[in-house]
């Protein structure tokens, strides 16, 4: 029986554990797309190092954990524009819904937040509403 559902797990765990530390230490709640859109729109001056260190340790860690895994398989599509396209998308979908998956799916759902809920169950439904019709209608991924 395959134990990949494991990784999920952990990578689960360790969201939740970085947004328990990134509200003990600065008192905010975590939101990766809040913390890149005040370095984008110059809102986030004041807190800028810490800023650029949360977004360092989402770039260093990876490959740190490299050595752990015997395979790495993300399933993921060769087509370089349909990853910079569903990477825009999900960026202009952050800021129309005024945070993202770890904003409102893991601190907005853990603090009972309506908005965190209602906007967690349509990041579902979009991202199945556009799997189902990108994978088995246009057979694009």
């Amino acid at each position: 029986m395959h134990q990949d559902w494991i990784w999920g797990l952990v990578g689960g765990l360790m969201i939740g554990a970085g947004a328990g530390l990134f509200l003990l230490v600065n008192g905010r709640i975590m939101g990766a797309s809040g913390i890149v859109g005040g370095l984008v729109d110059g809102s986030g001056r004041e807190t800028v190092s810490e800023r650029v260190a949360f977004l360092g340790g989402l770039i260093a860690v990876p490959p740190l954990l490299v050595p752990l895994y015997k395979t790495v398989d993300t399933h993921m599509t060769t087509s370089v524009w349909i990853i910079v396209a569903a990477g825009l998308m999900v960026g202009l979908g952050t800021r129309i819904a005024n945070g993202c998956t770890s904003g409102h799916g893991v601190c907005g759902i853990s603090r009972f937040s309506l908005r965190g809920i209602v906007a967690t169950a349509f990041y579902l439904l979009g991202g199945a509403l556009v799997l189902v019709i990108f994978r088995h209608f246009l057979g694009v991924i």
